[in-house]
């Protein structure tokens, strides 16, 4: 091994270098240095230009600082100004003249290295390649670069990089300041390679950390990156090639003598042969367990095979892969989202994360800023098994098939708990409870009542005070939400329309009839929040000027400047009497953190102009009546058919008193929520009371900045007055990378996510698959929608998003259909669509990307697909 040089600050050798050093060297430089540091690992030799040569470059060029203002201005979706200004950086940079001092710095290592030698001259932000973040393929990469000259050319060329287009839209769209991103440059000895390619120590595709994926190619690794061949594919577990799929390797990129790359053809008879040997795979494999620990994460890793040698030219963190939960046994874990239950599968924030899991009884695991609940205890008991196979199939088909998957394999299979845990919950299913709608307003009553008192008595505390009266509230909140006179109401809905639709099914050959039976079920808060919208709208449309004004609002302050207007004090009462009673409400309710109805008011305004601009007046009273009417008339028809049946005043007699207790006890199903959502709000003003404390104590930069801590983080916060800087800001760039992150239905703890599938035979070809929620086939425009206030829609759309909470109900009231990526029978958006008589299939696997926006569909809610119509 040469001895390490060192000269100044502007050239530091690979041996200088580890991951403290990333701000003067770069991701890759950074990365290269701690390879360099691992026994085993041959890393070719080569230095890194700081970021101290770049600075010292750049202050000659006093003209970039204007141009670096107005790009930081840009919005990441106006490509071309991006593409104009980003050139004109481009050109001023490559034109900088290299001081004396920092063009000898860059060039005189090259006499010892030997001046004749390739090299390889690579980009090297002081951003990319993070834990959080990967910049791979945004920055410039030179190969085969010969000559003190060519390599100071280049040197400056990785520099204009850090302006490319992609470059700049990807620091824009991540929030990463253009001012604080600056380049370093790896100058690294080429090799001429047998073979080439990539390792992940993570498999790309499942995620799963026990196998090892490696593709290969021969010559230069270009040939694969650029994707001009089709790579060999090894998987590799347990030190053993379990999959490999051999390309069709039809050409090589190879150093050219005088610099650069060539292409050249691979013989016929070679193209199909093995880059590598089954051995050489699982030494490679090796190697990158070792680089994996080293680093304490996944990582992609390029690699050279010279002369029977494997040669490690970088190594990356993957930032694609879902996080695993956190066992603690060492165990086999399979975990199912949460998310996917709830209708929220965005990442939570610390604080949203501890409250809803100081709510809810049962553990959950966290993982990408999202929770899981562990169900290894209950797949591993045969009783337990069917019962959670069943419930979940029910709820979601693909989660049910996903967790199929895990059990039939057999490579991965829970043993039993010692205990006998994980078996049917104890205390059986609900004991059955009378249709009596007084048991409903009794619930309904009691709750408020318990609403009204935390509203009184929490603004009574402060400090600790609160925290532990929170604390002790969450124990009364989960009494009322658990409680088994709500839990039969709830099970008794659910058992009522899953008897319906079994025994008219076999008895009239009629499919999911509850759902007509449902259409305007009383007592149901979600679906009269989206009518009393409607509502809303009449008491601001006879006034011209406070729609004119609404049209331009902005502010959150609205409502305190309508009085001013002709009519104005009539639409402030209107919306402030609807946010009074709904206000607490928002996308993503379960987390606390997130911005209420009452906070940003500015939400809804859409909402109001849509209705105004698409309904009549009495549209809601009208709407409700008619789905009431609808129900009524399904129900007279279904009865008088069962009575022509043999025995068919029993049947009859039997289903009337079934629809008597659906209608009964449906709407109820979504009061526990809405009162979880009410106390989540008393809490969180009483919380930011906390915070503004703080921020005036000078402990607190921003009131939201306590959103970063989990609950108990923050009462040790207001009882010391003192908070962790570092630790907000970290946790601020984590929940960043979450939020590119998507999670699994169901995990294991090999951190593989198992995809589900419907494995039905009765989907038109081409259709999309789907679970069907809500009855009647309906044509439309598709409206690809992901954001609430963005939902411009009219009377004959179809609305296709995501997922919905019940913050999406009121606009349920402008479309004729729903389609859904996430969704089960009865989550939110099922059981609203229902209750409208909205045809809706929901479980569309990536619904938002197959279907365009404007594209004309089918959605066909009886059997559960949608068709793309021509």
């Amino acid at each position: 091994m040469t001895t390490p040089f060192s000269l100044g600050r502007y050239v530091l050798d690979f041996e200088e270098i580890d991951r403290s050093r990333l701000a003067v060297v770069g991701g890759k430089g950074a990365n290269l240095g701690e390879l360099a540091r691992i026994d085993g690992i041959h890393v070719p030799a080569g230095y890194c230009v700081t970021t101290d040569a770049f600075r010292r470059t750049m202050a000659d060029a006093p003209s970039l600082d204007d141009r670096l203002d107005r790009l930081s201005r840009l919005a990441p979706d106006d490509r071309d100004a991006i593409a104009a200004l980003s050139a004109e950086i481009r050109e001023v940079v490559e034109r900088i003249p290299v001081p004396d001092d920092v063009a000898e710095a860059i060039t005189r290592p090259l006499a010892r290295l030997n001046e004749k030698t390739a090299y390889a001259v690579r980009s090297s932000a002081t951003a990319e390649d993070s834990p959080t973040a990967s910049f791979a393929g945004q920055h410039d990469t030179y190969l085969n670069v010969v000559g003190p000259a060519a390599i100071l050319e280049h040197v400056r060329s990785c520099w204009a990089s850090l302006f490319t287009e992609r470059a700049v839209t990807y620091r824009l769209r991540n929030g990463f300041d253009h001012r604080k991103a600056t380049m370093a440059v790896v100058v690294q000895r080429m090799v001429a390679p047998d073979a080439s390619g990539i390792l992940f120590t993570a498999d790309p595709v499942t995620s799963n950390r026990k196998v090892s994926s490696v593709e290969a190619g021969f010559g230069l690794g270009e040939a694969l990156v650029s994707g001009l061949v089709n790579a060999d594919v090894y998987k590799v577990r347990d030190g053993e090639v379990v999959d490999r799929t051999v390309g069709a390797k039809h050409l090589a990129i190879l150093a050219s003598p005088d610099g650069g790359t060539r292409r050249q053809a691979i013989e016929p008879e070679s193209q199909r042969r093995p880059a590598l040997t089954d051995a050489q795979v699982v030494r490679l494999a090796r190697l990158g367990r070792r680089i994996e620990a080293h680093f304490g994460r996944p990582q992609d890793i390029e690699w050279c095979l010279v002369d029977g040698d494997f040669q490690i030219v970088q190594s990356r963190p993957i930032t694609t892969l879902f996080p695993t939960p956190e066992a603690g046994d060492g165990g086999d874990h399979v975990y199912v989202s949460v998310g996917h239950q709830q209708m929220m599968t965005d990442p939570m924030k610390p604080l949203g994360l501890s409250v809803w899991q100081l709510t809810t009884p049962r553990p959950m695991a966290e993982a990408g800023g999202r929770l899981f609940v562990d169900v290894t205890a209950g797949l591993a008991s045969p009783a337990g098994r069917d019962a959670l196979l069943e419930t979940l199939g029910r709820s979601d088909p693909l989660i049910k098939d996903a967790l199929e998957t895990v059990l039939d394999r057999g490579d991965f299979v829970p043993q039993p708990p010692e205990d006998g845990a994980g078996g049917p919950p104890a205390g059986g299913a609900p004991a059955p409870v009378e249709t009596d709608p007084a048991i409903v307003e009794e619930l309904i009553a009691r709750s408020r009542a318990s609403l009204a008192a935390v509203g009184r008595d929490i603004k009574r505390k402060h400090g600790s005070d609160l925290f532990d009266f929170i604390l002790e509230d969450l124990q009364e909140l989960q009494r009322l939400l658990f409680e088994p006179r709500s839990l039969q109401v709830i099970v008794a809905a659910m058992e009522a329309a899953w008897w319906l639709n079994r025994e008219l099914r076999t008895w009239l050959g009629e499919e999911n009839a509850a759902d007509v039976l449902t259409q305007s079920v009383p007592d149901n808060v979600t679906s009269e929040m989206g009518l009393a919208l409607l509502d809303v709208a009449d008491a601001i449309r006879p006034h011209p000027e406070v729609v004119a004004f609404l049209r331009d609002v902005e502010d959150d302050d609205f409502l305190d400047r309508l009085p001013e207007l002709a009519g104005g004090r009539e639409a402030r009462d209107a919306i402030r009497a609807y946010l009074d009673k709904y206000g607490m409400r928002c996308v993503g309710e379960i987390d606390i953190t997130r911005p209420r109805w009452s906070e940003r008011p500015t939400t809804l305004v859409p909402v109001i102009l849509g209705n105004i601009d698409n309904a009549e007046p009495g549209a809601g009273r009208r709407r409700f009546e008619h789905g009431r009417q609808e129900a009524r008339k399904k129900e007279q028809e279904l009865l008088e058919r069962l009575r022509a049946l043999p025995d068919g005043e029993r049947k009859a007699e039997e289903t009337k008193a079934m629809i008597d207790r659906l209608r009964t006890f449906a709407g109820y199903r979504e009061y526990p929520k809405y009162f979880k959502v009410s106390r989540y709000f008393l809490y969180k003003r009483a919380l930011l009371e906390e915070a503004d404390r703080l921020v005036r104590a000078g402990a607190l930069r921003d009131r939201e900045d306590v959103f970063y801590l989990r609950f108990q983080e923050f009462h040790d916060a207001v009882r010391t007055g003192q908070v962790d800087d570092g630790l907000i800001r970290r946790r601020k760039e984590e929940f960043g990378a979450y939020q590119a992150l998507t999670p699994p239905r169901v995990l294991t703890s090999d951190g593989e996510a198992v995809a589900g599938s419907y494995r039905r035979q009765d989907v038109p070809a081409d259709a999309l698959a789907g679970l069907p929620v809500s009855a009647g086939t309906v044509e439309g425009r598709a409206r690809v929608i992901l954001d609430m206030t963005e939902a411009d829609l009219e009377a004959d759309d179809i609305l296709v998003t995501a997922y919905t909470d019940p913050s999406w109900s009121p606009v349920f009231v402008r479309i004729k259909g729903l389609v859904t990526e996430v969704g089960g029978l009865m989550t939110h958006g099922a059981v609203i669509a229902r209750e409208y008589g909205l045809p809706a299939v929901v479980g569309v696997e990536h619904a938002t990307r197959l279907i365009r926006d404007g594209q004309r569909i089918r959605v066909n809610g009886t059997n559960g697909y949608v068709e793309i119509l021509p």
